[in-house]
């Protein structure tokens, strides 16, 4: 028998909330100059489409328990057929050693994780000036 999967919906674009939100975690890791114009490329950015496995392995984030309240949120809203939000993210760069950051959305994509680690989540990618 073949096993049911599950469809997780998306938005086209991202929430107009979640760049404020991004700005305000990424103005802990950076000058205020630095994220204005992350921000301004994650608007602009095209929409790729990652797997949750590996954005976490990427930003070097463990998975958020299934108990967190933001995580059964959104579990909710994928049960529900809601849909989410994209991601935004800051690339990495490996021959450094520096992660990607999940500057919105780690909760969603710890969610969709718990649902399927395969599916491919639509995220948008911005790199350091």
């Amino acid at each position: 028998m073949a096993e049911a999967t599950i469809h997780v919906k998306w938005k086209d674009t991202p929430d107009e909330h979640d760049y404020p939100a991004a700005a305000d975690y990424l103005e802990l890791l950076g000058e205020p100059k630095v994220v204005r114009a992350v921000i301004e490329e994650l608007r602009t950015a095209e929409i790729a489409h990652k797997k949750a496995k590996d954005i976490l392995r990427a930003s070097h984030l463990e998975l958020a328990p299934a108990s967190n309240p933001y995580v059964r949120r959104d579990l909710a809203k994928i049960m529900a057929g809601k849909a989410l939000s994209p991601i935004l993210m800051v690339r990495g760069d490996f021959r450094k050693g520096v992660p990607a950051q999940i500057a919105d959305g780690y909760h969603r994509v710890c969610a969709i994780h718990y649902t399927d680690e395969n599916i491919e989540i639509p995220v948008k990618i911005a790199a350091l000036p």
